[in-house]
């Protein structure tokens, strides 16, 4: 069946959903076959031991749900035959991404101890400051820039690389080691996009080899002494898990914030009197970039394997059952969010599952979800003239939906904000 076939009616087989929703097509705007497949229910069995869920309550019972883990090493050599001559599926097996408890629970405990709720508040004025000089340099060029590579890009990679002590002269070379390595965790790759993500992944491998032995030699105040430390002492992450972690805590620390920005931009471009409503109250903030989580998901799926027999949407889910969780359609269930392809920050009791939930929920969200509140208020109240200088195009990707170019106009800045009573000159408020 041609992807051009199933977009002109309606879809009866949820596996030809399921196809639509892999191909090029389906990937550029997946949210058309979300309603197909949510048509046959919130839990859909689309192949012998392959499940679909696109509800919001079933989707967030089965991230929480102990009977569902990630794929093991065993797995993955039952459906991934040759996977540990991959540098790419090596790296993201080997982290805390990829590994079910213990192991799972053990990394985690190690790499949280970065992203406290103190050391995330006191990363606010270090975001607004990297906010406003990448601003400066938006205003600075010469006609319209690419948001992605002036602002989405730069603004969490500098965050992220300042927590794990990457140094700043390095930090232009990770946006296409990343972006190459990410490929390996779309539900389906090719021999020559699982080349170019091995590639990726052998680089940063390499990159984080020499820093590990920069941080043995001098140690400092950062997340890779500290993740050093926690292998030297006493063997509680191996080699390749030490390796591994610092790979997806850099890629996963700005990829899906990178997209948040992106998609969040062109939301808030597309709802004018929205966008005008958090230029005067940037306090409205966290529930702005909840609801753009929710409307258009920088993570769109996550996937799990069953270890005992369970029921959901009723749906009998036995043993072995490979289940894909589609967040992006999860947070578009018309059960939980009334009208949920209206974007609307005002909803009640916003709750995206963009970052997972139980377990494996992302460890760093609350450094994202900071980042964002501070970017979009201040990038609006600055750039008041901010709109589309052209057609955003769209990344080839399902699992990590975002921009690869966002073309804009900036405009002239805003007059400096003078709260009564302030001498001139003053600094008005900021947000």
């Amino acid at each position: 069946m041609k992807a051009s076939d199933a977009w002109g009616g309606g879809i009866v087989d949820p596996t030809d959903a399921l196809a639509l929703l892999m191909s090029p097509e389906g990937r550029l705007d997946p949210y058309p076959t979300y309603e197909r497949l949510r048509a046959h229910g919130p839990v859909v069995q689309a192949g012998p031991v392959f499940y679909v869920v696109t509800g919001y309550a079933e989707a967030d019972a089965i991230l929480r749900d102990a009977r569902f883990g990630v794929m093991d090493d065993a797995l993955r050599d039952q459906f991934m035959p040759g996977w540990r001559e991959s540098p790419a599926v090596l790296s993201i097996s080997r982290s805390m991404l990829r590994t079910n408890p213990p192991d799972h629970s053990r990394m985690r405990r190690l790499a949280a101890g970065a992203f406290t709720p103190r050391r995330i508040a006191a990363m606010r004025d270090v975001v607004r400051a990297q906010a406003d000089e990448l601003v400066d340099a938006m205003l600075a060029a010469d006609g319209p820039v690419d948001f992605m590579a002036a602002f989405a890009y730069p603004l969490p990679v500098g965050v992220i690389c300042a927590l794990l002590g990457v140094p700043a002269a390095d930090r232009p070379l990770f946006r296409r080691w990343a972006t190459d390595l990410t490929g390996v965790l779309e539900p389906e790759i090719t021999a020559d996009e699982l080349a170019v993500a091995d590639r990726g992944a052998a680089e940063l491998r390499s990159y984080f080899t020499e820093l590990v032995a920069a941080r043995r030699r001098a140690p400092a105040d950062d997340l890779t002494t500290a993740l050093v430390q926690a292998h030297d002492g006493g063997d509680r992450l191996s080699g390749d898990e030490l390796l591994a972690n610092l790979i997806v805590l850099l890629v996963a620390g700005f990829e899906t914030t990178t997209n948040l920005l992106g998609n969040g931009l062109v939301a808030l471009l597309d709802h004018p009197d929205a966008a005008a409503a958090l230029r005067e109250r940037p306090d409205l903030a966290p529930a702005y970039v909840d609801e753009l989580l929710r409307y258009d998901s920088p993570v769109q799926l996550t996937s799990r394997m069953s270890t005992a027999p369970s029921r959901y949407g009723d749906v009998d889910l036995p043993p072995e059952s490979w289940v894909i969780v589609l967040l992006g359609a999860a947070n578009r269930d018309p059960r939980r969010y009334p009208d949920p392809a209206r974007f609307d920050p005002w909803r009640a009791q916003i709750a995206p599952l963009s970052f997972g939930a139980g377990p494996h929920y992302c460890l760093g969200a609350a450094l994202a979800r900071l980042e964002a509140q501070v970017a979009f208020p201040l990038l609006l109240r600055r750039l008041p003239e901010l709109a589309l200088a052209g057609r955003p195009e769209r990344r080839v990707r399902l699992t990590l939906r975002g921009h690869a170019t966002l073309p804009v106009r900036v405009g002239r800045e805003a007059a400096p904000v003078t709260v009564p009573g302030t001498p001139p000159g003053a600094a008005g408020p900021t947000p």
